[in-house]
């Protein structure tokens, strides 16, 4: 029944596209000649060559939906990720229309009319799948469209998928219990109890109508692998597997083929790419220039304020861990009262921190200190997004307490990162704190990076956790 549910809901979402496409392709036509054209004879092309672009353009635009897996049932995918893969078949559409139009040489079709289509149908697409998203939502409430999952094996990984499924109802997945023969009958994590031996499988598969059966295997029981995968086969029942050494790999793994020997890296860093090192760079550079040039009256405001309000340096340099761990001093407005190396070394700012001035701790709510780091930036010490870089004495502690913790220093540090405008700032937990760095560091892409600069923005320069 779930399959059949799925197919249809497909068939209905291809539909609903095929319909937005040409509706929005119409409605660009009426706003482009109709509403804000001067209407004036022999002004633009006969309608029906516009619309005959139907023929092709609709069936075209359902392809590239389908090559960016938007017909995929992916119940997991956030709203963002399926939002950009709309925009990249739109993209790719806009671009290779354009293409045809200048191969067949129809200079006269016009180009903003199809901008307006893309707007449109990129507004309109991502709006139907928000609506269907909230639809799914209230019927799985209610107890349809979900998919009952048998778990075989107890692990780490197993407790991480029943947290994430349970956290998320919405993606409509109902976990009937797992198989273990070295965890006790009646277990009970989080609700989900164990309820056979593995070697009960087949019984539970024969008397049971599972969606998917999930493998779960502890890492030392992972001989029975092939046997259990060609069992769940045989029933013909869908088998994913989630691997028990996952902490071990990035979110998105990185494979190769060595003549058909698929290898995967443990740790992906698309910064390592050239051009994508080369494109954040200028971003930076960019970024930084107006950065100083924009915020210059309000630092020199801070530093007359720090200047005429107590003893010392405007400027607090400080030695910081960079890339490829070499240190470097990273600046800030000064904030404390003047210290001994001693008194440096105490320790993060806690609460009522006694060595922070009032402008000190002004300046540290409203990440105004942090302004300086703007010519660290742009001199190429440090990046605008990017993992907060640590004190010498700190990476020495926590590369030996916190696994993957100098993973962090395969990127240039940054002002501003995906675990800060998460709440992971000051005296907040470290470990987790590496586990988003390691999140941005091996999703990299520019959008990402453009999206914590929006959330700093937002969230990120008045933080509670600033002191």
């Amino acid at each position: 029944m779930i399959k059949d549910n799925q197919v249809h809901l497909n068939r209905a979402h291809v539909v609903a596209d095929g319909l937005i496409v040409a509706g929005s392709y119409v409605a660009s036509y009426f706003i482009k000649f109709e509403l804000f054209s001067n209407r004036l004879p022999g002004g633009h092309l006969p309608m029906g060559i516009y619309f005959r672009a139907l023929y092709f353009l609709v069936p075209a635009y359902l392809i590239l939906y389908y090559m960016v897996q938007l017909y995929t049932p992916r119940r997991a995918l956030r709203m963002w990720d399926e939002f950009m893969d709309v925009v990249k078949a739109n993209v790719a559409g806009i671009l290779g229309f354009w293409v045809i139009l200048f191969l067949l040489k129809h200079n006269d079709f016009s180009r903003s009319m199809m901008i307006i289509f893309a707007v449109l149908n990129v507004t309109l697409a991502t709006a139907f799948r928000i609506v269907l998203r909230k639809f799914l939502r209230y019927i799985r409430k209610k107890g349809y469209n979900l998919k009952h999952v048998l778990l075989v094996g107890y692990s780490r990984a197993a407790e991480g998928y029943i947290s994430r499924i349970l956290d998320n109802p919405q993606w409509g997945y109902e976990i009937a219990g797992v198989l273990d023969d070295f965890v006790p009958l009646g277990t009970n994590y989080h609700g989900v109890k164990v309820v056979g031996k593995i070697e009960q499988l087949g019984l539970y598969l024969e008397n049971n109508n599972y969606d998917e059966i999930t493998i779960t295997l502890p890492l030392d029981d992972y001989d029975r692998l092939e046997e259990l995968v060609a069992q769940c086969e045989k029933s013909g029942v869908h088998t994913k597997f989630i691997p028990d050494y996952s902490s071990l790999f990035p979110s998105n793994p990185y494979t190769e083929d060595v003549q058909g020997m698929p290898v995967i890296n443990i740790r992906y860093v698309p910064l390592t790419n050239s051009f994508n090192k080369v494109a954040k760079r200028l971003v930076d550079i960019v970024g930084s220039l107006f950065a100083i040039i924009i915020f210059s009256p309000l630092m020199l405001a801070a530093a007359i304020a720090v200047k005429v309000t107590s003893k010392g340096p405007i400027i607090y340099k400080q030695e910081r861990i960079g890339l490829n761990g070499v240190p470097f001093k990273m600046y800030k407005f000064r904030t404390m009262k003047v210290q001994t190396e001693a008194e440096e070394k105490k320790g993060w700012t806690t609460k009522g921190d006694p060595r922070v001035t009032r402008i000190g701790a002004i300046l540290r709510k409203t990440s105004i200190d942090e302004m300086p780091q703007f010519f660290n930036i742009f001199i190429g010490q440090m990046s605008l997004v990017g993992p907060r870089p640590e004190r010498p004495q700190f990476v020495e502690k926590f590369k030996e307490q916190i696994p993957r913790y100098m993973v962090k220093h395969q990127v240039r540090p940054g002002l501003t990162g995906w675990a800060q405008i998460n709440g992971y700032r000051g005296d907040t937990s470290i470990r987790k704190r590496i586990d988003y760095d390691i999140y941005y560091i091996e999703n990299w892409t520019m959008a990402f990076d453009f999206k914590i600069m929006l959330g700093t923005i937002r969230y990120g320069f008045v933080n509670k956790n600033a002191y």
